[in-house]
C-alpha cells in the first residue's frame, strides 16, 4: 500500500520523503501497521490540498 500511495502521490507531483511504514506498529500483537506520512513543507501541503476532493458530496 505504500508503495500504490507513493505512486499516486507522485503522479500529482507530491514527493513526502518520509513516507514509509511505522516500524513500531508492526511489532504490536497482533500486528497493525499506519502508514507514516511524516512531514511535509508548507508548498507540499498547498499541493496535497488542491488534489484532495472538496467536501462536496460528503455527508
Amino acid at each position: 500500500m505504500v508503495r500504490e500511495l507513493r505512486d499516486a502521490l507522485a503522479r500529482a507531483g507530491i514527493v513526502l520523503p518520509s513516507l514509509g511504514l511505522d516500524a513500531l506498529t508492526l511489532a504490536a500483537d497482533p500486528p497493525r501497521p499506519l502508514i507514516e506520512l511524516g512531514r511535509c513543507t508548507v508548498e507540499t501541503a498547498g499541493r496535497l490540498a488542491v488534489v484532495l476532493p472538496g467536501e462536496r458530496g460528503r455527508s
